[in-house]
């Protein structure tokens, strides 16, 4: 029997939750509740498009030009956004993954990240994703398994979807008080802003409003949180249902894409919400950038339910 593309899956069910888990990249493949997507999905036997579902390891985001210096050291990654000259979402989204733990409504992955040029260092990546009637669960661990401190940020990437409609029909309740301005070719960061008065305001949804054509690739910081230091980003459609993400302290950051394409038939099908641990290019600025000394560990989570 042939693999499929996306690699080998893992389907979930917990009450009126189902998931398909691929494990290429530790991918989240398929989600809905009652029948209905709450991430926009892709095929089994498709090359996963646009980083839908990935694990991004061990950074997210961007680093510009796929150079950084650590330990003193230069370092030259990769540019696997070769329009923008960038490194982009890490080493692990074509990493085939292996189920070390499974049940019904759960399934742990495991892959190692070898040191390789541009990145000298070995660490190995848990993924964990559990359903239960609050949604889906999901958590990604590393260790470093190599012999020197290492740079770590992690984070997902799934493109939500509250129901019917596009993009451009949705409201989005975003609690960010800070948007990381970036270039408008490269998407390089410049530097921090109040969301109030950045662009009259047009990355502000504090309050909850609808997308409209805003476009959006932006980073964005100090999130309101609940007494239980909680972020909840929610999308709803014009019909009142939706999809929310939440998560804790671990991910200061979190990155939100409009899905822009230059084909219509595929544009501004879901939101992206990412929430990372450190922004973009961390591994130039070092803002909120993980050092993992030998043999430590780091973890982050979040969880995508139904509205």
């Amino acid at each position: 029997m042939t693999t499929p593309l996306s690699g080998t899956h893992y389907g979930l069910a917990a009450g009126d939750y189902t998931a398909t888990i691929a494990s290429v990249g530790a991918s989240l493949r398929t989600l809905q509740h009652h029948g209905r997507d709450l991430v926009v999905p892709f095929e089994a036997d498709e090359i996963r498009p646009a980083f839908r579902g990935a694990t991004l390891a061990p950074w997210p985001n961007r680093v510009i030009d796929g150079r950084y210096t650590f330990g003193g050291v230069e370092e030259q990654l990769p540019l696997t956004e070769p329009n923008r000259g960038n490194a982009l979402h890490g080493l692990a989204t074509w990493l085939d993954f292996a189920a070390i733990d499974q049940s019904a409504s759960h399934v742990v992955l495991v892959a190692t990240i070898e040191a390789q040029s541009g990145y000298p260092h070995r660490v190995e990546v848990t993924v964990t994703f559990s359903l239960d009637e609050g949604g889906l669960h999901s958590t990604v661990s590393c260790l470093n398994t190599g012999h020197d401190d290492a740079p770590w940020g992690t984070g997902p990437h799934p493109y939500l979807t509250p129901g019917s409609g596009r993009v451009d029909d949705w409201t989005l309740s975003l609690p960010a008080a800070s948007v990381l301005t970036v270039t408008d070719d490269r998407l390089a960061p410049i530097g921090l802003a109040d969301v109030a008065t950045e662009d009259d305001g047009s990355y502000d949804f504090r309050t909850p409003r609808v997308i409209g054509t805003t476009f959006i690739d932006h980073a964005f910081t100090d999130l309101a949180r609940d007494d239980d230091g909680i972020t909840a980003v929610t999308v709803t459609a014009a019909d009142g249902t939706g999809v929310g993400m939440t998560w804790a302290n671990d991910c200061p950051w979190v990155q939100v894409h409009t899905a822009d394409q230059a084909n219509p038939a595929t544009s501004r099908l879901g939101l992206a919400v990412e929430p990372m641990t450190c922004p973009p290019d961390a591994f130039n600025s070092g803002t909120d950038l993980i050092v993992l000394a030998p043999g430590a560990t780091a973890t982050a989570g979040w969880t995508i339910h139904a509205l």
